[in-house]
Protein backbone atom coordinates (compact mmCIF):
# COMPACT_ATOMS: atom_id res chain seq x y z
CA UNK A 1 0.00 0.00 0.00
CA UNK A 2 1.41 3.38 -0.83
CA UNK A 3 0.35 4.93 2.13
CA UNK A 4 -1.72 4.95 5.45
CA UNK A 5 -4.05 7.15 7.04
CA UNK A 6 -4.98 7.42 11.01
CA UNK A 7 -6.59 9.98 12.19
CA UNK A 8 -7.45 11.10 16.04
CA UNK A 9 -10.74 10.50 18.02
CA UNK A 10 -11.74 13.70 19.04
CA UNK A 11 -9.62 29.82 -1.78
CA UNK A 12 -9.34 29.42 -5.51
CA UNK A 13 -6.14 28.82 -6.91
CA UNK A 14 -4.06 31.37 -8.71
CA UNK A 15 -1.32 30.40 -11.66
CA UNK A 16 0.36 34.21 -11.35
CA UNK A 17 1.18 36.66 -9.19
CA UNK A 18 2.38 40.22 -9.92
CA UNK A 19 6.12 39.56 -8.58
CA UNK A 20 7.94 37.25 -11.16
CA UNK A 21 11.73 37.02 -10.07
CA UNK A 22 14.54 34.21 -10.39
CA UNK A 23 16.50 33.53 -7.74
CA UNK A 24 19.94 32.27 -8.54
CA UNK A 25 22.88 31.06 -6.62
CA UNK A 26 26.44 30.47 -7.62
CA UNK A 27 27.68 27.63 -5.56
CA UNK A 28 31.77 27.26 -5.99
CA UNK A 29 32.77 23.46 -6.45
CA UNK A 30 36.08 23.24 -7.28
CA UNK A 31 36.84 24.03 -10.75
CA UNK A 32 33.70 25.04 -11.70
CA UNK A 33 31.20 26.74 -11.14
CA UNK A 34 27.03 26.07 -11.28
CA UNK A 35 23.92 27.94 -11.20
CA UNK A 36 20.65 26.61 -9.80
CA UNK A 37 17.78 28.48 -11.02
CA UNK A 38 14.58 28.34 -9.12
CA UNK A 39 12.01 30.53 -10.94
CA UNK A 40 9.33 32.75 -9.18
CA UNK A 41 11.49 32.98 -6.01
CA UNK A 42 11.32 36.74 -3.94
CA UNK A 43 13.85 37.15 -1.50
CA UNK A 44 12.80 38.76 2.01
CA UNK A 45 14.41 39.64 5.21
CA UNK A 46 12.77 39.46 8.76
CA UNK A 47 13.82 40.64 11.76
CA UNK A 48 13.39 39.65 15.21
CA UNK A 49 15.54 41.80 17.66
CA UNK A 50 19.41 41.72 16.56
CA UNK A 51 18.37 38.59 15.10
CA UNK A 52 17.98 38.83 10.65
CA UNK A 53 16.49 36.28 9.39
CA UNK A 54 16.66 35.13 4.92
CA UNK A 55 13.97 33.98 3.57
CA UNK A 56 12.57 33.08 0.18
CA UNK A 57 8.85 33.80 -1.14
CA UNK A 58 6.79 32.30 -3.97
CA UNK A 59 2.98 33.12 -4.79
CA UNK A 60 -0.14 35.58 -4.16
CA UNK A 61 0.26 38.12 -1.57
CA UNK A 62 -3.53 37.85 -1.42
CA UNK A 63 -3.10 33.88 -0.65
CA UNK A 64 -3.05 31.90 2.78
CA UNK A 65 0.32 32.27 4.46
CA UNK A 66 2.23 29.32 4.49
CA UNK A 67 5.04 28.91 6.51
CA UNK A 68 7.66 25.91 6.08
CA UNK A 69 10.34 25.00 8.49
CA UNK A 70 13.22 23.35 7.30
CA UNK A 71 15.80 20.81 9.63
CA UNK A 72 18.84 20.22 10.42
CA UNK A 73 21.47 20.01 8.38
CA UNK A 74 19.39 21.59 5.46
CA UNK A 75 18.33 25.29 4.56
CA UNK A 76 15.15 26.78 2.66
CA UNK A 77 16.21 24.38 0.06
CA UNK A 78 15.17 21.49 2.17
CA UNK A 79 11.60 22.36 0.66
CA UNK A 80 12.14 23.45 -2.70
CA UNK A 81 10.20 20.96 -4.39
CA UNK A 82 6.79 21.89 -2.41
CA UNK A 83 7.42 25.54 -2.71
CA UNK A 84 6.22 25.67 -6.82
CA UNK A 85 3.40 23.41 -6.20
CA UNK A 86 2.12 24.89 -3.03
CA UNK A 87 2.31 28.70 -4.72
CA UNK A 88 -0.02 27.43 -8.02
CA UNK A 89 -2.41 26.19 -5.65
CA UNK A 90 -3.04 30.54 -4.55
CA UNK A 91 -0.62 30.31 -1.24
CA UNK A 92 2.01 32.63 -0.13
CA UNK A 93 4.82 30.17 0.92
CA UNK A 94 7.21 31.72 2.80
CA UNK A 95 10.31 29.49 3.64
CA UNK A 96 13.02 30.88 5.93
CA UNK A 97 16.92 30.24 6.52
CA UNK A 98 16.16 29.54 10.72
CA UNK A 99 18.69 30.90 12.62
CA UNK A 100 21.63 29.64 12.68
CA UNK A 101 21.53 28.30 9.16
CA UNK A 102 22.36 29.38 5.73
CA UNK A 103 22.09 33.28 5.35
CA UNK A 104 20.43 34.15 8.11
CA UNK A 105 21.99 35.48 11.70
CA UNK A 106 24.02 33.51 14.27
CA UNK A 107 23.85 34.40 17.22
CA UNK A 108 26.68 32.82 19.39
CA UNK A 109 25.67 30.95 23.14
CA UNK A 110 23.69 28.23 23.30
CA UNK A 111 21.03 30.03 24.85
CA UNK A 112 19.96 31.86 21.84
CA UNK A 113 19.08 28.34 20.38
CA UNK A 114 16.43 27.68 23.17
CA UNK A 115 13.21 26.22 21.38
CA UNK A 116 11.65 29.05 22.77
CA UNK A 117 14.32 31.34 20.82
CA UNK A 118 13.48 29.81 17.68
CA UNK A 119 9.58 30.12 18.00
CA UNK A 120 9.81 33.71 18.54
CA UNK A 121 11.31 33.89 14.88
CA UNK A 122 8.55 32.06 13.47
CA UNK A 123 6.39 34.78 15.35
CA UNK A 124 7.92 37.34 14.44
CA UNK A 125 7.81 36.38 10.07
CA UNK A 126 3.49 36.41 11.28
CA UNK A 127 3.99 39.67 13.21
CA UNK A 128 5.50 41.40 9.85
CA UNK A 129 3.84 39.77 7.35
CA UNK A 130 0.68 41.45 9.12
CA UNK A 131 -0.75 37.97 10.20
CA UNK A 132 -2.99 37.08 12.66
CA UNK A 133 -2.96 33.29 11.74
CA UNK A 134 0.10 31.46 9.50
CA UNK A 135 -0.09 27.90 8.29
CA UNK A 136 2.64 25.97 9.56
CA UNK A 137 4.42 23.29 8.64
CA UNK A 138 8.06 21.78 9.45
CA UNK A 139 10.38 19.01 8.87
CA UNK A 140 12.62 17.49 11.46
CA UNK A 141 14.06 20.41 13.75
CA UNK A 142 11.46 22.33 11.80
CA UNK A 143 8.96 19.91 13.00
CA UNK A 144 10.12 20.73 16.59
CA UNK A 145 9.92 24.20 16.13
CA UNK A 146 5.93 24.11 14.28
CA UNK A 147 4.58 21.73 17.19
CA UNK A 148 5.63 24.05 19.93
CA UNK A 149 4.60 26.82 17.56
CA UNK A 150 1.29 25.64 18.10
CA UNK A 151 1.63 24.93 22.12
CA UNK A 152 2.93 27.77 22.84
CA UNK A 153 0.98 30.22 20.74
CA UNK A 154 -2.23 27.79 19.14
CA UNK A 155 -4.23 31.68 18.68
CA UNK A 156 -1.08 32.38 15.95
CA UNK A 157 -1.54 28.85 13.89
CA UNK A 158 -4.29 28.20 12.02
CA UNK A 159 -3.21 24.82 10.52
CA UNK A 160 -0.20 22.62 11.56
CA UNK A 161 1.60 19.81 9.59
CA UNK A 162 4.63 18.28 11.09
CA UNK A 163 6.98 15.61 9.36
CA UNK A 164 8.62 12.87 10.39
CA UNK A 165 9.19 14.23 14.08
CA UNK A 166 6.46 13.49 16.92
CA UNK A 167 5.10 15.42 19.69
CA UNK A 168 7.83 16.81 22.09
CA UNK A 169 6.18 14.41 24.82
CA UNK A 170 6.41 12.03 23.00
CA UNK A 171 10.04 12.51 22.09
CA UNK A 172 10.71 12.78 25.49
CA UNK A 173 8.50 9.92 26.89
CA UNK A 174 10.48 7.45 24.52
CA UNK A 175 13.46 8.72 24.79
CA UNK A 176 13.57 8.00 28.42
CA UNK A 177 12.10 4.33 28.00
CA UNK A 178 12.90 2.96 24.41
CA UNK A 179 16.43 1.92 24.07
CA UNK A 180 15.56 1.65 20.63
CA UNK A 181 15.69 4.87 20.68
CA UNK A 182 17.96 6.39 22.14
CA UNK A 183 20.44 4.17 20.10
CA UNK A 184 18.94 5.63 16.96
CA UNK A 185 19.66 9.37 18.62
CA UNK A 186 23.10 9.06 19.23
CA UNK A 187 24.71 11.60 17.83
CA UNK A 188 22.57 14.15 19.45
CA UNK A 189 24.69 13.12 22.87
CA UNK A 190 27.78 13.57 20.55
CA UNK A 191 26.58 17.16 19.34
CA UNK A 192 26.29 18.17 22.99
CA UNK A 193 30.87 17.71 22.96
CA UNK A 194 32.27 20.92 22.19
CA UNK A 195 33.72 21.74 18.70
CA UNK A 196 34.75 18.10 17.91
CA UNK A 197 31.07 17.71 16.30
CA UNK A 198 31.69 20.93 14.01
CA UNK A 199 35.51 19.35 13.25
CA UNK A 200 34.05 15.57 12.18
CA UNK A 201 31.19 17.12 9.86
CA UNK A 202 33.37 19.48 8.24
CA UNK A 203 36.14 17.33 7.48
CA UNK A 204 37.44 16.21 4.27
CA UNK A 205 35.02 18.91 2.21
CA UNK A 206 31.53 17.86 4.55
CA UNK A 207 31.98 14.18 3.63
CA UNK A 208 30.57 12.97 7.13
CA UNK A 209 27.43 16.00 6.40
CA UNK A 210 27.12 14.60 2.64
CA UNK A 211 27.17 10.76 3.71
CA UNK A 212 24.43 11.41 6.14
CA UNK A 213 22.17 12.42 3.74
CA UNK A 214 22.85 10.12 0.88
CA UNK A 215 22.91 6.93 3.53
CA UNK A 216 19.93 7.49 5.39
CA UNK A 217 17.96 8.72 1.86
CA UNK A 218 16.50 6.09 -0.90
CA UNK A 219 18.78 6.22 -3.50
CA UNK A 220 18.53 9.09 -5.78
CA UNK A 221 17.07 11.57 -3.27
CA UNK A 222 19.90 14.20 -3.50
CA UNK A 223 21.43 15.16 -6.03
CA UNK A 224 25.26 16.14 -6.73
CA UNK A 225 23.46 19.66 -7.57
CA UNK A 226 21.74 19.60 -3.66
CA UNK A 227 25.01 18.72 -1.61
CA UNK A 228 26.76 21.98 -3.74
CA UNK A 229 24.18 23.71 -2.29
CA UNK A 230 24.53 22.35 1.07
CA UNK A 231 28.20 22.79 0.94
CA UNK A 232 28.01 26.11 -0.02
CA UNK A 233 25.12 26.94 3.20
CA UNK A 234 27.27 25.08 5.98
CA UNK A 235 30.50 27.00 4.59
CA UNK A 236 28.67 29.75 5.71
CA UNK A 237 30.97 31.52 8.53
CA UNK A 238 29.44 30.31 12.24
CA UNK A 239 27.14 28.11 10.43
CA UNK A 240 28.12 24.73 11.93
CA UNK A 241 28.16 25.62 15.38
CA UNK A 242 24.38 27.86 14.79
CA UNK A 243 23.42 24.62 13.15
CA UNK A 244 24.95 22.43 16.24
CA UNK A 245 23.84 24.66 18.93
CA UNK A 246 20.00 23.27 18.39
CA UNK A 247 21.13 19.70 19.42
CA UNK A 248 22.98 21.44 22.64
CA UNK A 249 20.26 24.13 23.72
CA UNK A 250 17.80 20.87 23.52
CA UNK A 251 19.21 19.48 26.92
CA UNK A 252 20.58 22.43 28.59
CA UNK A 253 16.84 25.30 28.14
CA UNK A 254 14.45 22.20 27.66
CA UNK A 255 10.89 24.19 26.87
CA UNK A 256 7.38 23.84 29.71
CA UNK A 257 4.72 23.79 27.84
CA UNK A 258 1.26 24.73 29.65
CA UNK A 259 -0.77 23.02 27.98
CA UNK A 260 0.60 19.14 26.28
CA UNK A 261 -2.37 18.82 23.92
CA UNK A 262 -2.53 20.45 20.47
CA UNK A 263 -5.73 22.45 19.77
CA UNK A 264 -4.99 22.94 16.13
CA UNK A 265 -5.89 20.81 13.09
CA UNK A 266 -2.52 18.69 12.39
CA UNK A 267 -1.62 16.86 9.99
CA UNK A 268 0.96 14.30 10.39
CA UNK A 269 3.14 12.97 7.58
CA UNK A 270 5.82 9.95 8.49
CA UNK A 271 8.59 8.43 6.44
CA UNK A 272 8.61 4.78 8.05
CA UNK A 273 11.89 4.15 6.59
CA UNK A 274 13.50 6.78 9.12
CA UNK A 275 16.90 5.71 9.87
CA UNK A 276 16.62 8.35 13.16
CA UNK A 277 13.11 8.13 14.73
CA UNK A 278 10.84 5.16 15.16
CA UNK A 279 7.64 5.10 13.63
CA UNK A 280 5.62 4.13 16.80
CA UNK A 281 5.99 7.79 17.82
CA UNK A 282 4.15 8.55 14.75
CA UNK A 283 1.23 6.73 15.92
CA UNK A 284 2.19 7.56 19.63
CA UNK A 285 1.59 11.30 19.03
CA UNK A 286 -1.95 11.16 17.69
CA UNK A 287 -2.85 10.95 21.32
CA UNK A 288 -1.49 14.77 22.15
CA UNK A 289 -3.47 16.24 19.71
CA UNK A 290 -7.40 17.07 19.83
CA UNK A 291 -8.01 17.15 15.93
CA UNK A 292 -5.22 15.02 14.29
CA UNK A 293 -4.49 12.75 11.39
CA UNK A 294 -1.29 10.45 10.44
CA UNK A 295 -0.49 9.62 7.21
CA UNK A 296 2.41 7.10 6.75
CA UNK A 297 4.41 6.39 3.74
CA UNK A 298 6.32 2.51 3.56
CA UNK A 299 8.76 3.23 1.94
CA UNK A 300 10.29 6.94 2.56
CA UNK A 301 12.72 6.90 4.93
CA UNK A 302 13.50 10.42 6.87
CA UNK A 303 14.05 12.74 3.99
CA UNK A 304 9.49 12.43 3.14
CA UNK A 305 9.02 15.85 1.69
CA UNK A 306 12.20 14.85 -0.95
CA UNK A 307 11.48 11.23 -1.60
CA UNK A 308 7.62 11.93 -2.33
CA UNK A 309 7.86 15.27 -3.33
CA UNK A 310 4.13 15.10 -5.21
CA UNK A 311 2.34 13.19 -2.82
CA UNK A 312 3.37 15.42 0.27
CA UNK A 313 2.79 18.68 -2.10
CA UNK A 314 -0.63 17.11 -2.35
CA UNK A 315 -1.28 16.32 0.72
CA UNK A 316 -0.63 19.63 2.04
CA UNK A 317 -2.62 21.62 -0.78
CA UNK A 318 -5.77 19.29 0.66
CA UNK A 319 -5.34 19.95 3.89
CA UNK A 320 -5.08 23.90 4.00
CA UNK A 321 -8.13 23.62 1.55
CA UNK A 322 -10.43 21.91 4.25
Amino acid sequence: MYEARLQSPSRNPRSAWPLILCYREWVATGACRICFEVEFLETLAFQNGEISLHAVAAGSKDGAVVVLLHGFPEFWHGWHKQIEPLAAAGFRVVVPDQRGYNLSSKPPGIAAYALSELVSDVIAIADQLGQRKIILVGHDWGAAVAWSAALLHPQRVAKLVVLNVPHPSVMRKFMKTRLRQVLRSWYIFLFQLPWLPEALFSAFHFRVGSRSLLRSSRPGTFSAEDLAQYHAAWSQPGALTGMIHWYRALFRYPTKFPDRTVHVPTRILWGERDAFLISEMAHESLRYCADAELYTFANASHWLQHEEAARVSELLIDFFRK
